[in-house]
C-alpha cells in the first residue's frame, strides 16, 4: 500500500509540474502552409510579418504575393488562398460569398508628381485641394498645370491611374465619393509601375501607397517621386500643420492623429473565406492581432485602436 502510495503522489507530481502537458496539443511545434495574396498596400507589412512569424516557427511556410486588392479578394473567396489582402472595404455581396474581414493595421495613399516637374516649388508651396483632384481625375475640367496653380500655362497636365483592381484607386476615388472606373488616366499596372511612370514623366500626376511613395530606408520619398501636398482649408498655401509630407513618419503620425482626411487614409485587411481552419494560419492571424504589432510603426504603417485589435481577435476564436 505504501508503495502504491508513493507512485501515486508522483504521478500526480508530475502532472502538476508539467501543467498536465500530454494533454495540451498547444505546445507542440506549430507547423503548416500559409498563402496570402493581394493588395500591394499591405505586401510589405505582409512580408515583415511572414519573415518575424517563420523565425520563431521555422515548421511553418508562408508565401506572400502581390497582385492587387481585387485578386486577394477573388483568391480567397476562390479558396486558392488562406488570406487575401484588401486595402479597401469589403463589399456587402463579398461578405454574402464568405468573405470575413479582419482589419490588422492602417496606412493612406497620396497624390505623386515627378521629382522634375517644372512647377514644383509652386506646388508644394501651395498645394493641391480636393477640388483640384476632383477636376483632374473625376470631371476632366482640370487639363493645364496653369488652371491648377492659377496662371496662364498651357503645359497639359498628364494623368494617371491604376489600371488593376485595386484599394489605393478605390480609396483614392472614394475621396470623391466615387469608384475605381470613376477615375480618368492612363491605366499602369500595380504601386511600382504607378510609380515608374511619374517618375518618367514630368508632366505626370498619379497616386501611390505611402510605402510605395517613400523609401523603406531613407523614409524620404523615393527617389524622382515627389508628394503632392493638400491643401486642406483651401487658403492657397501649406500651412505649418498641413506639412506633413517630408518623411514617411510624418504622414503616418498625421494619419494616428486625423490630420490627413480619410479616405485616403484607410483600414487593411486580411479577408478568410469564413473562419480559418488551417491551425497554423488562424495562431499567425492572433499573432498579427497581438505581439506582431510592434513592427508595425517601424514597417511604415499606423497601428490600429485596441478595441479593433480586440473585434479583430473575437472573430477568430
Amino acid at each position: 500500500m505504501e508503495i502504491r502510495r508513493v507512485v501515486g503522489i508522483l504521478i500526480i507530481g508530475s502532472f502538476i509540474l508539467f501543467g498536465f502537458s500530454f494533454g495540451r496539443t498547444d505546445q507542440k511545434p506549430l507547423t503548416g502552409k500559409i498563402s496570402i495574396s493581394g493588395a500591394w498596400a499591405l505586401y510589405p507589412m505582409a512580408l515583415k510579418w511572414a519573415e518575424e512569424f517563420q523565425k520563431a516557427n521555422p515548421g511553418v511556410k508562408i508565401d506572400v504575393q502581390a497582385g492587387g486588392a481585387g485578386k486577394g479578394i477573388v483568391d480567397v473567396l476562390a479558396g486558392m488562398v488562406d488570406f487575401g489582402m484588401v486595402s479597401r472595404d469589403v463589399h456587402p455581396q463579398e461578405v454574402e460569398k464568405g468573405a470575413l474581414p479582419i482589419a490588422v493595421t492602417k496606412d493612406g495613399v497620396v497624390a505623386t508628381i515627378s521629382e522634375k516637374n517644372p512647377f514644383l516649388i509652386d506646388i508644394l508651396k501651395k498645394g493641391l485641394t480636393k477640388s483640384h483632384f476632383l477636376d483632374i481625375w473625376i470631371t476632366g475640367k482640370i487639363t493645364t498645370w496653369g488652371q491648377v496653380l492659377g496662371t496662364q500655362d498651357k503645359a497639359a497636365v498628364h494623368v494617371f491611374t491604376r489600371s488593376d483592381a485595386c484599394g489605393a484607386a478605390e480609396t483614392w476615388a472614394a475621396y470623391f465619393g466615387k469608384r475605381q472606373e470613376d477615375l480618368d488616366g492612363v491605366g499602369v499596372y500595380g504601386d511600382p509601375g504607378l510609380a515608374e511612370a511619374i517618375r518618367r514623366d514630368t508632366l505626370g500626376i498619379g497616386y501611390n501607397n505611402i510605402n510605395f511613395a517613400y523609401d523603406a530606408k531613407s523614409l524620404r520619398p523615393v527617389s524622382g517621386i515627389a508628394i503632392v501636398p493638400i491643401d486642406l482649408d483651401g487658403n492657397g498655401k501649406i500651412d505649418t500643420r498641413e506639412s506633413v509630407y517630408a518623411t514617411r513618419d510624418d504622414i503616418t503620425q498625421a494619419i494616428a492623429k486625423n490630420i490627413y482626411p480619410s479616405p485616403p487614409a484607410r483600414d487593411l485587411y486580411l479577408v478568410a473565406k469564413g473562419k480559418p481552419k488551417n491551425r497554423a494560419a488562424v495562431e499567425f492571424l492572433r499573432w498579427i492581432l497581438t505581439d506582431g504589432q510592434k513592427y508595425v510603426p517601424e514597417t511604415g504603417y499606423i497601428p490600429l485602436s485596441k478595441e479593433k485589435l480586440a473585434e479583430g481577435l473575437n472573430k477568430i476564436k
